[in-house]
């Protein structure tokens, strides 16, 4: 599997590695159904959510 980045849409992740949603909720993305949350990159998702992105990247990508 290729390496999540940045720029990856939180909705294709969640598409070949829906196991990660349990890591969006960790940062109160509860809302990843929505068609924003689902169209976001994961640097968009982590600036509303005040989240350091490469923390969350190397949580995602260590679980996959």
């Amino acid at each position: 599997m290729a390496q999540i980045t940045k720029d990856t849409i939180i909705g294709d992740i969640l598409d070949i590695a829906p196991q990660t949603a349990p890591v969006f909720f960790s940062i109160g993305m509860h809302c990843l159904g929505c068609p924003s949350s689902r169209n976001e990159t994961v640097e968009q998702a982590c600036a509303v959510h005040g989240v350091n992105v490469d923390e969350l990247l190397k949580k995602i990508n260590e679980l996959l």
